[in-house]
């Protein structure tokens, strides 16, 4: 077993009906989503919301699919069409600005707005609520279910970069449960840990992109395992 590691609302009296995000709409219509329309779904969430603001020929020449593509997921989606599908994106967007709660004024109240202490708490916390924004729930659990299930061997693996990070979990997971591996990132070693993987084993991989080709090679033969 291979593992590859929006709210908005409005308010009406004293209830509050909430809408659907477009990430959620997109989450939800994933298993009937075709081939070219995974691409675009993946294009969109990649950069949401900003992917959905431009053209529709931008999104369609990023996500590397026909306009029409484009169109056709719009409707799958629940909406009239692209510009029906931007003009909700957009409301989403102007409703999570404008909401108070979202916001944090100063984080070091002894230090002006742009100490650096500051900047770089808004920056982290940015990036911690883009992150979530993208975060599919449901992957989320069956993840941490195959990480826990102790009939599983875990392999843990990162590139040049990111192996850190996968020495971190690999830490972490071994004080909760055995059979968990780190992998070298130096690739000379593969071979033998590949031979080790049973059936039904978990490799987890860290990488970014552009992804290296050894850790996609090893992510293919893992898989064929």
């Amino acid at each position: 077993m291979l593992v590859k590691v929006a709210d908005w609302g409005e308010t009406r009296g004293m209830a509050e009906q909430r809408a659907e995000t477009l990430a959620e709409r997109i989450r939800a219509h994933g298993a009937a989503l075709t081939r070219s329309e995974r691409l675009l779904a993946d294009a969109v969430l990649h950069n949401y919301p900003v992917s959905g603001l431009g053209s529709i020929t931008a999104l369609a020449e990023a996500a590397g699919v026909s306009t029409p593509t484009v169109a056709r997921m719009a409707r799958k989606l629940g909406y009239g069409g692209y510009p029906q599908l931007q003009a909700a994106l957009r409301a989403e967007l102007e409703a999570a600005l404008s909401d108070p709660v979202s916001k944090q004024e100063r984080w070091a109240e002894g230090a002006p707005d742009g100490h650096i202490l500051n900047r770089f708490a808004e920056a982290a916390a940015d990036n911690l609520r883009q992150s979530l924004r993208r975060l599919d729930s449901a992957m989320f659990d069956a993840v941490a279910t195959l990480l826990a299930d102790r009939a599983r061997g875990v392999h843990v693996v990162g590139g040049r970069i990111t192996d850190p990070l996968a020495a971190y979990l690999a830490t972490h997971l071994l004080r909760i449960r055995p059979g968990v591996r780190r992998i070298d990132p130096n690739p000379e070693g593969w071979p033998q840990h590949l031979l080790d993987m049973a059936a039904g084993d978990v490799l987890v991989i860290f990488d970014i992109r552009r992804y290296s080709p050894e850790i996609e090679r090893l992510a293919a033969m893992a898989a064929a395992r």
